[in-house]
């Protein structure tokens, strides 16, 4: 139900029975190597194309999100996915090769919780059995598409971030064991007027500020409610640009339980600059490091907050700035 101004209160508490965690090589030298269901150490992955790599990234993460669930794709109502991709062509082509009832979704690197948001209402609201959400990014589909190929070698300024080869999946259902959705807040579009693609951190840490501001707005919750609050993916421009503005505006969040997906995933790697970014960044942080983490008591109430930039490679050349958005969703134990 309707919570405040732009809150959806979940009183059937929907339940998160399986999710999953697909990397790739990149990823599996990183510190939450463990916490992957599968790390590939091709970037093509069989395929003869970036584009197809990624797309079986995302298949891989919903079938083993389905097998954990002890479910069969034939039990899911729906699927939510959305990706980096001109017209979510992962998620598409994906949704092709899974045959579930299919809606695509585009929040940018906020895909992650925009999808888990969704699917929770549509449980909370009793309108299905099983939802699937899911989102997937692969590191070169999105240097062709945003920046300049991989082969071209162009250099990188240190905010810029490195986007994530991964992808992550989730089966939301009304009973069952597992993790329960309690809350979720929608964000609202923010744009600062940021205009530069390798300074995403800096553009979309108003708008984490905008989601974070309304979430306990209008849950009405103490700022220490949480054990743990992610963001994804500011990387550690915007996450100190983020720490700066909380207490500003003095959202007194403990600093200590305040983490960033986009720093995670990669630790202190220093060939990531700023840190990860991409909609598989946080995707994979939440389903498999935190959510084991919240299995085995270490969180027993977290915040994921996942930040999106809503820009095009057309709405860059045309000169337009850069419009940012952040979706939280909140996730405790039994």
């Amino acid at each position: 139900m309707l919570q405040g101004h732009q809150s959806w209160l979940f009183p059937n508490r929907p339940v998160i029975l399986a999710s999953a965690a697909i990397g790739g090589p990149f990823e599996a030298k990183g510190p939450l190597a463990e916490d992957f269901d599968t790390l590939h150490g091709d970037l093509l992955l069989g395929q003869d194309s970036w584009e197809k790599a990624e797309r079986v990234l995302l298949e891989e993460a919903c079938d083993k999100a389905i097998e954990k669930a002890g479910i069969t794709k034939e039990n899911v109502n729906f699927f939510l996915a959305g990706d980096l991709m001109n017209q979510i062509i992962s998620s598409n082509f994906g949704a092709r090769t899974l045959t579930i009832p299919f809606l695509g979704m585009f929040g940018a690197c906020s895909t992650s919780m925009e999808t888990l948001a969704v699917a929770s209402l549509i449980i909370d609201s009793q309108s299905a059995d099983y939802v699937l959400a899911g989102t997937c990014s692969h590191n070169a589909t999105a240097e062709k598409q945003y920046r300049y190929p991989t082969e071209y070698g162009s250099q990188k300024p240190p905010t810029a971030q490195w986007t994530a080869t991964a992808a992550g999946a989730a089966v939301v259902s009304a009973k069952g064991k597992g993790l329960h959705v309690t809350s979720a807040t929608i964000g609202r579009v923010v744009d600062m007027g940021l205009k530069d693609p390798f300074n995403m951190g800096g553009a979309m840490a108003p708008a984490a500020l905008s989601t974070i501001e309304a979430h306990f707005r209008d849950l009405r919750i103490p700022y220490d409610h949480y054990d743990l609050v992610v963001t994804g993916d500011l990387g550690k421009v915007g996450h100190s640009i983020l720490c700066d503005l909380l207490q500003q505006h003095r959202i007194e969040i403990p600093l200590e339980r305040y983490q960033d997906c986009g720093m995670m995933i990669y630790g202190d790697n220093p060939n990531v600059w700023s840190g990860a970014s991409g909609c598989g960044c946080s995707a994979a942080v939440t389903y498999g490091h935190l959510f084991r983490r919240m299995r085995e008591g270490q969180i027993k109430r977290l915040l994921v907050v996942a930040t999106g930039a809503l820009l095009s490679p057309i709405s860059y050349q045309q000169g337009e700035s850069i419009p940012c958005i952040a979706h939280a969703v909140a996730i405790e134990t039994e």
